[in-house]
């Protein structure tokens, strides 16, 4: 194939036809615990996370909610992939081996946020969230009906594999995935670009603008704890009796537990096991959904 404008440019469309393919064939799934929130400047402010007050009967003059001041914020980050083709190929005829490339290209892009949102999941005990604590602590301060401040733990402890009891039924996730940029696809593919003249290979690649970040510790329960039957139902239990500023339930529901590979079959049995290993009715079988993820390995 000749290397001119008409034919870089044919090339180059074929590529992003990859890519675009690469994008349809992925199926994430942290959709189900992210809320995507679009972003118009270099970081968005959620200070706002902390204003979960509830409704109140209508008596005299509507009562303005004095709610703490929450400073927090989410500064969105550049990323890329980038796959080179050589001139040799290009003059050769020998594309074809490039198609699966861009395809794959399209499905990293994909599959990114959710690996950002993985690794944020696995790193949220070390991770600040609205109030100033790690997002699983122990000690997130509520301000209880007497107006005394409480310290209500979303944290199990223990020392072995994590796992993760979310509420995704709420219109706020446990999660936010920021979106600047979405992914596009670019090229140098110019005969004159420096690339070409220094290294005889032309450039094209995905860039995105973005970034991932905590939301409401209230909708998340994480537990090193081993996963069985009694230490399921205590981080249930738990959830359901959260409450927000000043006494209020806040009717978590809990639906979805995340496991690593490693205990994929333990959550298998523990959630659609009619009987316990003791025998014994299982008391959290069809309790929650289930899901593992590699990320978490």
């Amino acid at each position: 194939m000749l290397i001119n404008t008409a034919n870089l440019r044919t090339m180059g469309v074929a590529f992003n036809a990859a890519f675009k393919q690469g994008l349809a064939t992925a199926k994430p799934d942290y959709q189900r615990f992210t809320m995507t929130v679009p972003s118009t400047t270099k970081s968005n402010e959620y200070g706002w996370l902390g204003s979960t007050s509830r409704f109140r009967e209508w008596i005299g003059d509507r009562v303005i909610q004095a709610l703490r001041a929450h400073g927090y914020s989410i500064k969105n980050k550049k990323f890329e992939n980038t796959v080179g083709v050589d001139a040799d190929d290009i003059e050769d005829d020998n594309l074809g081996i490039y198609t699966p490339r861009f395809q794959q290209l399209g499905k990293d892009a994909a599959d990114h946020p959710g690996q950002l949102i993985y690794d944020l999941l696995k790193n949220s005990f070390t991770t600040i969230c609205y109030d100033g604590q790690y997002f699983f602590d122990t000690d997130h301060p509520v301000l209880q009906a007497d107006g005394t401040e409480a310290a209500v733990s979303n944290y199990g402890g223990g020392s072995g594999p994590a796992w993760f009891l979310l509420d995704t039924t709420q219109i706020i996730k446990p999660f936010i995935l920021q979106t600047r940029r979405d992914y596009r696809f670019t090229a140098m593919d110019n005969p004159d670009d420096p690339n070409v003249f220094m290294r005889d290979e032309f450039l094209y690649g995905a860039d995105a603008r973005l970034n991932v970040g905590v939301a409401l510790w209230q909708l998340a329960y994480a537990s090193k704890q081993p996963l069985t039957e009694d230490n399921l139902n205590a981080a249930y239990d738990a959830m359901r009796s959260f409450k927000g500023d000043n006494g209020k339930p806040l009717d978590i529901n809990p639906d979805l537990l995340i496991v690593p590979p490693s205990l994929r079959q333990t959550a298998k049995k523990l959630l659609e096991n009619e009987n316990n290993a003791s025998g014994e009715s299982n008391s959290t079988r069809n309790l929650v959904d289930y899901q593992d993820s590699a990320y978490l390995s």
